[in-house]
């Protein structure tokens, strides 16, 4: 269920901040901030309006962990793994999170890319702990009856969405 590319937003992106060498972290950035990932067609169009190697395109995006070359869901979930977050049981907030929205270590996008489940070292919300992140918004002290309340949040917010 890939997106397709659209080149007028990918211009407007090269527009935004030229096409130089230079440049190319903050356009991948922006690229993967509308597709959620990094669409294996944005890489020949920059290449070639960017008058760069596709490999050494590709290259960045694979040497920054940010970058995913693989979709993922409108809401991406952070759960932290760190030494406090683990203490203080993340790992059954994890197995809950994939248990309401079936996924498994293995599979950590729903179907319809809804969902994207990841582990983290650490969020640097030690304090927090445990915590998960959903985009850009850190919860705090979750427990698995949270995280079920909160998937099931999201879940409505995307059924009121249709």
């Amino acid at each position: 269920m890939n997106q397709q590319l659209d080149y007028a937003v990918v211009d407007g992106i090269l527009a935004k901040h030229g096409s130089s060498h230079q440049a190319i972290i903050a356009i991948l950035q922006d690229i993967q901030e509308v597709y959620h990932y990094l669409p294996q067609k944005a890489f020949p169009y920059l290449a070639d309006k960017m008058d760069m190697s596709e490999a050494r395109i590709y290259s960045v995006a694979t040497f920054y962990e940010n970058f995913s070359l693989e979709p993922k869901g409108k809401y991406i979930i952070k759960v932290c793994d760190g030494t406090a977050c683990h203490v203080r049981r993340s790992a059954p907030i994890l197995e809950r999170i994939r248990s309401e929205l079936g996924l498994s270590e293995d599979q950590k996008t729903t179907d319809d890319l809804s969902f994207t489940v990841e582990t983290v070292a650490c969020l640097g919300a030690c304090g927090l702990a445990p915590a998960v992140m959903i985009n850009d918004k850190v919860h705090p002290s979750m427990t698995p009856d949270k995280a079920s309340a909160l998937i099931n949040e999201l879940k409505e917010t995307l059924k009121n969405a249709d």
